[in-house]
């Protein structure tokens, strides 16, 4: 029998303070979703009438061959438009991709207590978090998700402090997709200001690196409920893999003459990755460049992973226009801020689309 919530608190208690999460709530018995879950009519995702996101994946083998310049153009063009695009030929290992939605699977179906030693104030490393929705204590209606966070800064630490279940195939999964997030911002960068940026500026950048793996449990009213609200991702680039079931949608803004709001959904390709620009990399590139706004909706019928490695800045990292850029542009439409003030401001607050962006917009 499902236990019975007399109130939002006790809801509130079971999933996140005693850690049993959406995955726990579903375990329970519960045949509807509690009125925590239920999002105001506006940030509800409806799948009928949707289009898809149907431009091919870029190949990003052709970058050695005669074909450089195509796929170059391919890149930026995604860059500063949709802000998201997907690849194939990537460099990571098929084989390792299904491994890695495998061992999310296993983590998850991990016993409450098991999931527990990695919550905040408990978990041997302030890098790793298991956790629940995105910030539920500033939260209005949760978001239908569990999580492992699990950001990394040597190798001897992600192999003794990340899970058991996932951290052999995680860390294979960061380093292997850490050479082609290189490889992207090398390119962008210089289509941007003409010339490579040197090696120390490139890791100031990108010096930070986390996986997280998500879970999105079966859900009874998916049409209620929401994986994830809108949001743009704060880092540089974010690396994206989805199950086979999809759910990712990405917001047309106004370069594609889209006034309604209208958001694509983002299709599954068998071993393909997402690829997803960040708030940095906008602000970066003084606007040229744009940071997707996304969601990601339930479903009824199966439970759902989606495993996304975020590369972003270090914390003491000043991040504004690039000179070269700013220079050109004769205009800063962003200010320098340091990025561990960036990403306090972004934690501190609800998804709510990239309003995280107007902590770093210039004054006018």
């Amino acid at each position: 029998m499902a236990p019975s919530f007399s109130n939002s608190d006790s809801l509130y208690d079971f999933v996140v303070k005693d850690g049993n999460g959406v995955k726990g709530l579903m375990d329970s018995g519960l045949s509807e979703v509690p009125e925590r879950y239920i999002q105001p009519e506006e940030e509800r995702i409806r799948k009928v009438g949707t289009r898809r996101h149907n431009v091919p994946p870029i190949d990003l083998s052709k970058l050695k061959g005669p074909d450089h310049k195509k796929v170059v153009d391919e890149i930026v063009r995604a860059a500063e438009t949709l802000g998201f695009f997907q690849v194939v030929n990537h460099g990571v290992p098929l084989e390792l991709l299904e491994s890695l939605k495998d061992s999310a699977h296993k983590f998850f179906s991990l016993s409450a207590e098991e999931k527990c030693l990695f919550s905040p104030g408990v978990s041997p490393s302030t890098k790793v978090k298991y956790g629940t929705s995105f910030v539920p204590d500033k939260e209005k209606a949760l978001e239908w998700k569990d999580y492992i966070s699990m950001g990394y800064t040597n190798d001897e630490d992600a192999l003794q402090y990340w899970p058991n279940q996932c951290k052999e195939v995680s860390l294979e999964y960061l380093k292997s997709s850490s050479k082609m997030v290189r490889e992207i911002l090398e390119i962008l960068i210089e289509n941007l200001i003409g010339v490579k940026l040197e090696e120390s500026r490139i890791e100031g950048i990108i010096g930070m690196k986390m996986v997280n793996m998500n879970y999105y449990p079966a859900c009874p009213n998916p049409e209620l409920t929401v994986g994830v609200g809108r949001h743009s991702d704060m880092g540089t680039i974010t690396v994206l893999l989805q199950d086979g079931i999809g759910g990712l949608y990405v917001k047309l803004d106004e370069y594609n003459n889209n006034d309604d709001g209208e958001w694509l959904e983002i299709p599954p390709i068998p071993g393909a990755l997402v690829i997803n620009i960040g708030d940095t990399l906008q602000i970066l590139s003084n606007g040229k460049y744009k940071s997707a706004e996304h969601r990601v909706r339930t479903t009824s019928s199966e439970s759902r992973v989606s495993i996304p490695v975020f590369t972003f800045p270090k914390p003491t990292e000043k991040i504004g226009p690039l000179e070269e850029i700013v220079k050109k542009d004769g205009v800063t439409y962003y200010r320098q801020v340091v990025f561990q003030d960036y990403m306090n401001n972004f934690f501190a607050n609800a998804h709510h689309g990239k309003n995280s962006l107007d902590f770093a917009k210039s004054s006018p």
